[in-house]
Order: C-alpha cells, then structure tokens, then sequence
C-alpha cells in the first residue's frame, strides 16, 4: 500500500468519524428535545386532570342541582306552591288526615301493608281526604337515592291521576316489592317501572316512563321533601287530624294494625 492511499483512507476514516459523531450529536439532541417536551405534556396533562377532578369534585350533584332549582315542573292534581300540596279524596270531606312518609321507611311498609286498605275504603267513603307529604330523610342517613327517586316517580303518577298515585304508593310499599332500609333498590329506575306495571293506569304508559327516565319531578320531589323537613315532624309514618298527632292507644307512634287504626282515627274524627 503507498503513503498517499494511506494517508487518504486515514483522512476518509477520519470524515466519516466526524460525521458519525454530528449524526449522533443531532440524534441525542433531538431525544432531549422529545423527553423535555413529554415532560411538559404529562405535567400538563396532570395538572388538566387534577383540575378537573377538583371541578367535578365541587360541582352539585344531580339531586342537589334539584333541590335548588328555581324552576319546578309539578304534577298534575297538585296545589300550593311548587305543587308541594297533595290532596287525595272528596273535595266534600270535612276532615284531612296528613300521612308523612318516607318511600324507603320499613315502618311506612308495615303500616300501608296493614292499615292502607282501611284507610282506602274511608278516603272511598268520604269519612276525610289525606293530605301526602312525602320525605327523603332516609337517603340523608346513607347517601342513598331511594327515597327521592321514589317521590319523583310518585309524582309522576299523580301526573296520570289521584288513583294511580294511591294505587302506585301501595304497590311501592307491598311486601312483595318494598326493600330493606339498606338496599337502595328505589335509586333504579327500572325496579320503579317494573313495580308500576302492576298498576293498570301506569303500565305501557309512556308518558309515565319518560316522566320516570327524564327525571321531570326531581325538582318538585325535592320540594316535598323541603316541605316535611320543614315540619315539626320527626319520623314517618306520621299521622295528623286538625293539628293533633294520631297514634296508637297508649303509645306515641303511629297505629300499625288496622283495628288501632279504626279506634284511632275514630278518636281524631270525633275530636
């Protein structure tokens, strides 16, 4: 080999070093830029996500959205203000029993398990009306929905007429469908819709299932529920006749069989 084609492939490795080296320089360049600018995005996304938990953390639920709602869509067959005055029965009836109930209150199934017929045929008969108050204290216990979905769709069938509503209420507090106080099965809609089918005026009815779905008397429900935490009542069921709580013979609560009842409300009517 002569000096000069040595001399020139020694100069040509040395090039190809030079250019190996500026490729690599270009290359870990570009991965810093690249690793930096991940950074900044995955910082960024964090941060995004951080924010926005804390939005959704502090935005109302839907229920609290509800109880503060400026606009109330009320039922039909309603009165007063926002709809919260249910009144049941003959216009004519000189006396008005107020009922206080809560839809997920184990108590509340016993009594309309034993008592809600008689009370039914006296409505019928025109002996008084009952004025419905319903309340939503059960959820506060536990975070439930039950109780407020509950009365929503209760007003949805008083929207459809007074004896879908009664007939509805019945069947919500029947042993076949009532829950324990522990399960939330009245937060699904589905259970509701299933329970009204045995209800003639309510089954097929798809006024009654949108009004259900769509949540229209969530607003109004909450309503309600404003109106027996703002009573002087303290637990459900609860009775009144003129002003005065009616209860069980030598007892404080309300009566839970039907022949207390009759000598109860016998008593209040006379009174």
């Amino acid at each position: 080999m002569s000096a000069r084609n040595s001399n020139a492939n020694k100069a040509a490795a040395r090039e190809r070093l030079r250019e190996e080296r500026e490729r690599q320089a270009r290359r870990d360049r570009t991965r810093r830029q690249l690793v930096v600018a991940g950074s900044t995005v995955a910082i960024l996304a964090v941060a995004g996500g951080v924010g926005f938990g804390v939005v959704q953390a502090n935005k109302p639920s839907h229920w609290e959205a509800a109880k503060d709602a400026k606009a109330v869509t009320a039922p039909k067959n309603t009165s007063g203000a926002n709809g919260t005055t249910v009144v049941i029965g003959k216009p004519e009836a000189k006396k008005t029993l107020e009922l206080y109930e809560d839809s997920r209150c184990p108590i509340c199934a016993t009594f309309e398990q034993q008592v809600g017929a008689t009370i039914q045929k006296d409505v019928d008969a025109g002996k008084y009306k009952i004025k419905y108050v319903g309340a939503t204290f059960i959820d506060n216990s536990d975070n439930g929905e039950g109780s407020k979905n509950a009365l929503s769709a209760l007003g949805a069938a008083l929207d459809v007429s007074p004896e879908a509503f009664s007939a509805y209420k019945t069947a919500l507090y029947s042993a076949a469908n009532h829950p324990s106080e522990s399960d939330d099965k009245f937060a699904d809609d589905a259970a509701l819709l299933k329970i009204a089918d045995s209800v003639n005026e309510l089954k097929d009815n798809a006024a009654f299932k949108k009004n259900v779905e769509s949540g229209t008397f969530d607003a109004w429900a909450m309503k309600m529920s404003a109106t027996f935490d703002n009573s002087s009542v303290e637990g459900t069921p609860t009775l009144r006749m003129d002003g005065r709580t009616v209860t069980a013979e030598g007892s404080k609560n309300a009566p839970l069989t039907a022949p207390e009842y009759t000598a109860a409300i016998a008593k209040a009517l006379a009174g």
